[in-house]
């Protein structure tokens, strides 16, 4: 259910976050970006586990910006097919069923999608 995904990314530290340490500014850029996601061919993002590998920072010319090359690990929810999870029914109706698993709530099963004998 849970897995820890390796992913790279160039990460824009502002100069506000300059008084930060550098990877605790770096931790908090990826979470904003990341935490709470859904990203294609990854999953649902939950959190930055730890960063792996970050390469000297670059500023551009009129930006102050720093730039900087990041290699980390996400938490991610990546349920496999066939995987039976434990939720809460939060509601129905006739589309289907919304289910909450505590820390996702958007989880719809259509109607058609339900075991036979089931009623909506």
């Amino acid at each position: 259910m849970f897995v820890l995904s390796e992913v790279e990314d160039i990460v824009k530290i502002v100069p506000n976050d300059f008084k930060k340490e550098k990877i605790n500014a770096i931790t908090d850029v990826l979470n904003e970006k990341y935490a709470n996601k859904v990203v294609q061919d990854v999953g649902h993002c939950i959190c930055v586990h730890d960063i792996l590998n970050v390469s000297e920072g670059f500023i551009l010319y009129l930006d102050g910006c720093s730039y900087v090359k990041v290699t980390f690990r996400l938490v991610v929810f990546r349920p496999f097919i066939g995987e039976i999870l434990i939720g809460k029914i939060k509601s129905c109706s006739p589309a289907g069923v919304v289910v909450t698993m505590g820390f996702f709530d958007d989880i719809l099963i259509p109607g058609g999608a339900l075991q036979p004998g089931s009623k909506l």
